[in-house]
Formats: structure tokens, sequence, C-alpha cells
């Protein structure tokens, strides 16, 4: 939602005093809450801006029901490419041990026939017909070559009716695999074309709620209108690296599902910072939530990823640490990229962090 409407709200302003030039910022409201945990408003807010600011919510958390819809197809197709290419190599490798179960066979069939013509002519016999020692020493090693190739011969077509056997249970497994993914596939595409309408159609009432504030509502929700230019330095190593370019984002508008360079949701900018840092995250929340390591809110450091929802099935908000304090998150629509106290700033339903880099 890149519209002309989104783009009269002004950017937030933060004042710079810390070494990474980050200070002290007053909390914001929680504006990207779902419903049940949509906080007041201030008081200064009208009955319009509160509304609105249920709205979004309500959008935010759709987006993150599609986002995280999407994320869990990717996973389907990649077990059904994986599925594939073991049915394809499983049928290969029982076609392969088929057929050297026959040649084997063949070549037990060729030792034990002439083991059973020659089954009389034992050592004893060897002994007793040969005419000298090395005359009997001749006939018991080509007993004994005769004997020992029949055994490994055994062996190679035991071995092949095994590794055939294996092979089809192989094949037969992953074929299984993949008419599931093939299924669960389709009905989440299903689900995705519906939420998306349905995220449209949510859209679409938010952006006539938005223009029935007034300028100082507009305002209001945007933040206090300064322009916020002071120059953000992140800490070395990945973590440091993502928050840097999170804090480069500052200013640009909210979009449900962008993901940069120009617009962002939430999961989209932290998704775009960590993977100018060389770290590739999915585009939702809720998946990026399984990432990394858990750390407490006494421990957070630069580069932490925050999380706001009631459990890990609802989470709808991500936003990222950058320290002294501090977060930069894409917050709700109407509202620029910005900073905002950690944790609580960014919603009153902090669920945990996770450390993605170190």
């Amino acid at each position: 939602m890149a519209s002309h409407r989104m783009k009269r709200a002004f950017r937030a302003a933060v004042s710079v005093t810390a070494a990474i030039a980050v200070v002290s910022v007053s909390p914001s409201p929680a504006l990207a809450l779902p419903p049940a945990q949509q906080q007041p408003p201030p008081d200064t807010a009208s009955e319009a801006l509160d509304q609105y600011e249920k709205l979004t919510a309500q959008a935010e958390q759709v987006n993150e029901d599609l986002l995280a819809a999407k994320t869990d197809l990717d996973k389907k197709k990649a077990a059904l490419a994986q599925a594939n290419a073991d049915l394809a190599k499983a049928r290969r490798t029982m076609t392969q041990a088929k057929a050297d179960e026959e040649a084997f066979r063949g070549q037990v069939d060729t030792l034990t026939s002439a083991s059973f013509q020659g089954a009389r002519f034992n050592k004893l016999s060897a002994l007793l017909t040969g005419s000298s020692a090395e005359d009997f020493l001749e006939r018991a090693a080509a007993l004994g070559v005769l004997a020992s190739d029949n055994e490994e011969a055994l062996e190679k077509l035991t071995g092949a009716v095994n590794l055939a056997a294996d092979s089809e249970a192989k094949a037969a497994d992953a074929q299984a695999r993949a008419q599931k993914a093939t299924t669960d596939a389709q009905v989440l595409t299903d689900k995705i074309t519906k939420t998306k309408d349905k995220l449209d159609d949510q859209i679409e009432v938010v952006e006539e709620a938005y223009d029935n504030l007034s300028g100082e509502e507009q305002q209001q929700l945007a933040g206090s209108g300064t322009e916020d230019d002071s120059v953000y330095l992140g800490p070395s190593g990945a973590g440091g690296q993502a928050a840097e370019v999170a804090m480069a984002q500052r200013g640009k508008m909210y979009v449900y599902g962008a993901a940069g360079p120009d617009t962002f949701d939430c999961s989209g900018l932290t998704m775009y910072a960590y993977a100018a840092a060389g770290i590739s995250l999915p585009h939702s929340s809720r998946a990026q939530y399984g990432y990394g390591k858990a750390v407490s809110q006494d421990d957070f450091q630069v580069g932490d990823l925050l999380f706001y929802g009631t459990s890990a099935s609802t989470i709808h908000h991500v936003a990222m640490y950058i320290g002294d304090g501090t977060l930069v998150h894409a917050s709700t629509s109407g509202v620029p990229v910005l900073t905002a106290e950690a944790p609580y700033g960014a919603g009153q339903d902090y669920l945990g962090a996770r450390r993605i880099a170190g």
C-alpha cells in the first residue's frame, strides 16, 4: 500500500547521545497488536485514530498469516522436490540391483551345477587318484577356488536381492511423501489465495480509514514530524551490520508484504537487514522466531530480533534491537520505519527475543 496517501505521514524522531548514536526514546503506542491485545489509545487520540489503529492491527495479523502460509508453502515445495529426487534415485538403484541380481543368480547357478557334477571328486578322491603330490595339490586348489567363487557369488546375489528390496521400499516411501507434499501444497495454495483476498479487502478498509484522519491525527500516528537524521554506526559482526542496514531504512513507509528497498513490513525489514549481513531469513515473523537462539531481556545485544504475540503460533510482529535500550522496526501502516524503546515500544505483548548472529 505504497500510495500517495501513506506518504503524507511524517517521519518519527529520535535524539542521539549514545556512542552508537541512539539515546533515550519515549515509548510509542503499541500499534501493531492484534485486536484482542490492542492497547488503549492516548487521551489525545480521536475515535477515528483509535479505529484506524484497530483496523491496521487486524490487517497486520492477516498479513502475517499470509506470509507464514507462503513460508510453509516453500517448505512443502522443497519437501516435494526432495521426495521426487529420492524416488528417482531409489528407482535407479532398484533397476541396477535387479540387473545385478539376475547376473549373480546365473553365476551361482553355474557354480552350483559345477560343484554338483564334481561332488564325488573330493579331496580324498583327489589324493587317491592323483599320480603325484603335485597333482593332488593342483586338484585340491581347484576345488577350493570353485567353493570360494561360489560363496562370493552367493554373497553378491544376497546383497543384490536385499538392495533391490530396500530400494523398492524407499521408492514406495518417497512416492507417498511426494503425494502428501503435493496435496499439502495445493491446500496451502488455496489458503494463500483466500488470505490474500482477505488482506486486499482489509487494506482497502485501512486506506479509507486513513483518509478519514485529520492532518493532525496523521502526524500523531507517524510521530513528531521532525526528521531523524542521526547517524548510526553498528558494532562489528553480522548483528551490528544488520542493525546498521535496518537503521538506514528509517523514514521509509510501511507496506503490507513489502521487503524493500523502498518500503517494508516488519519481517521484510529484518529479512532485508540480515540479507545484507549474509544471513538468509524467511519473510515471516513467526518463521523467523525459529531461527537463532533465545536470549533474555537483560541480555539483549545489537541485532537481536524481538517478537510480539501471545504465543509462537500467534506472533504478528518483529523488531530489531540496536542498543542503548532501543529498537528499530517497521511498525504499522501510515508509519515510517522508526525507533522506539525496547522491548515494549513495539507492543505490550512482547514474547521473546532471538539472537540470529553470534
